[in-house]
């Protein structure tokens, strides 16, 4: 048995729709996948290659609320659908890239704007406003026997019982199959990696006591409270 300096740290798991958990090993954003999105943030999805940034995996929150958090007076909400593998590997062919998709869930990728903000000013990262404690509710995750493959479907975000985002999933610039072929190039995947496959225009800030409720075709409806 190893002898470890600390205790180690607990594995970080978040529910799934059967109650049992799943072990999350990282966290992978992709930016300005939907083309509306890309406008609305002032770039052009023609001519930029998809990139992607990291979260936390204990960033993942099942609770249903959202703290606002520190040093911010612009978080917004975007919402996404989340992939979570069950393996994984290096230069995973597009062909075999849903072979390795375990389920889906439905996510918040929650910002700080204005620290998101400052750091592209100064051409830092972005983690200051992307990686915060519990920036990313997510909903449990549903696997992909029940689901079906989910390509296309209505992906929307209501605050307050106002509508804010209205997308498709077939509007993605980069398809699941695609973001998971392209990840492994640069990355080894591995079980337990999860997914967030980017956002719809119409991105905003939230406010304590607001309540979300995000919906994906096909998943249960997740609401969440901002506390």
């Amino acid at each position: 048995m190893a002898d470890f300096a600390i205790s180690p740290p607990e594995v970080i798991s978040v529910p799934t729709a059967s109650g049992a958990r799943f072990p999350v090993r990282r966290v992978y954003c992709i930016g300005r996948n939907y083309a509306a999105h890309a406008i609305e943030m002032g770039h052009d999805p023609d001519r930029e290659p998809p990139f992607f940034f990291q979260k936390n995996p204990d960033n993942l929150d099942a609770s249903g609320e959202f703290p606002y958090p520190a040093h911010s007076s612009d978080v917004h909400y975007e919402v996404e659908l989340a992939v979570a593998l069950k393996s994984g590997g290096a230069n995973i062919p597009l062909g075999d890239a849903m072979s390795h998709v375990w389920g889906y869930a439905i996510s918040l990728d929650m910002t700080r704007r204005d620290l998101q903000g400052e750091m592209k000013k100064m051409g830092r990262p972005w983690e200051i406003g992307k990686a915060f404690e519990r920036s990313a509710p997510i909903s449990p995750l549903v696997p992909i026997e029940e689901s079906g493959p989910l390509d296309q479907g209505r992906i929307e975000l209501h605050v307050n019982g106002e509508p804010k985002q209205d997308g498709d999933l077939n509007q993605m610039i980069w398809k699941v199959p695609e973001m998971i072929s392209y990840l492994s190039e640069y990355f080894e995947l591995a079980a337990g990696d999860v997914i967030l496959s980017g956002t719809p225009a119409g991105v905003g800030a939230i406010e304590k006591g607001d309540t979300m409720l995000a919906k994906v075709e096909g998943l249960q409806d997740f609401e969440v409270k901002v506390v």
